[in-house]
């Protein structure tokens, strides 16, 4: 059975480089910890934006602007430095087909029987368009060269800002929905998109946007049926099983328009599960206090283990 695993892994990680998606070994039950964050250095003469060094190593925009305050998107320095932020606390849902967390705008996909856990980054819903959060379904069709029929409210909508939408949209390099489309429920899907700069960003009309390499990986290998969850957790905290206690937080998701439209920052909102987390009596009330104010994105760890230092 490992050999199988092992073997399993050896070919999806084969099949990912190519596309640059990031595989993860899942860790043993107990432990949500895995990956580790690496630094680049912006190469002299860089005429390149964000969004490719983000594309080049997995990640989407909000990935990198959150583990990287300060950075031009438009044309990050030569010579400077950027942190990848690799290293993720896995959602705590069951470890089964396709999880999306609109906060961290990142998907997990749980290949079945392959010990592995798929993380790629997703773009989703504008503010009055969200994408659902804290809902469970499945796949119910794929679809090859998708087209897109925009609906009156989204054509009315786009009309507001002088863009006039056609009724419908046939598949080929100017759709939206990009080569492919996996269908959630009854109203959303998973797809494709003609502009990679918006994963990571809110930009969507309610769906889930991958780029183009992503969305072929999942629709290669996701079945018809396949459980999809989707969550809401700006918040994840994980006790691993050598005692060090970890806090990942990201800047949460408006819940309105207002809010999406403020320079003020949405509040952190602790459940009474996380606070616990939080204010455990080994938890260094400071780096936790710190680590919700920076919102970096990457987990921080927040206790003094036996054998480690902080």
């Amino acid at each position: 059975m490992l050999r199988l695993i092992l073997v399993s892994f050896l070919l999806l990680v084969s099949a990912l480089q190519a596309s640059w998606a990031t595989t993860y070994p899942l860790p043993p039950e107990g432990s949500r910890l895995v990956g580790s964050n690496i630094t680049i250095t912006i190469p002299e003469g860089n005429t390149e934006p964000l969004e490719h060094f983000a594309a080049m190593y997995g990640l989407g925009l909000s990935n990198m602007l959150e583990a990287n305050p300060g950075v031009d998107p438009y044309l990050p320095k030569p010579g400077s430095q950027l942190i990848i932020p690799q290293q993720v606390i896995l959602p705590d849902t069951p470890r089964k087909g396709i999880v999306v967390n609109s906060a961290e705008m990142r998907l997990y996909y749980y290949p079945p029987d392959s010990g592995t856990v798929v993380v790629l980054p997703i773009g989703i819903g504008q503010a009055g368009r969200e994408t659902p959060r804290n809902w469970v379904t499945k796949v119910e069709r794929k679809q090859e060269a998708p087209s897109w029929t925009p609906t009156a409210n989204t054509r009315r909508e786009y009309a507001k800002e002088g863009i006039t939408l056609p009724a419908f949209v046939p598949a080929g390099p100017d759709n939206p929905m990009g080569l492919y489309a996996i269908y959630i429920g009854r109203l959303y899907a998973i797809h494709g998109t003609n502009a990679n700069f918006g994963i990571g960003l809110r930009v969507s009309q309610g769906c889930i946007r991958l780029r183009d390499d992503d969305i072929k990986l999942l629709f290669d290998n996701v079945p018809v049926g396949t459980r999809v969850q989707l969550i809401d957790q700006p918040v994840k905290t994980t006790l691993e099983p050598d005692g060090t206690r970890w806090l990942e937080v990201h800047e949460p998701l408006s819940r309105n328009r207002t809010e999406f439209e403020s320079d003020k920052r949405v509040p952190i909102t602790l459940t009474g599960a996380l606070r616990k987390e939080v204010e455990s009596p080994d938890a260094d009330a400071q780096v936790v206090s710190e680590a919700i104010e920076r919102r970096s994105g990457m987990p921080v760890q927040i206790n003094h283990a036996v054998g480690t230092t902080f």
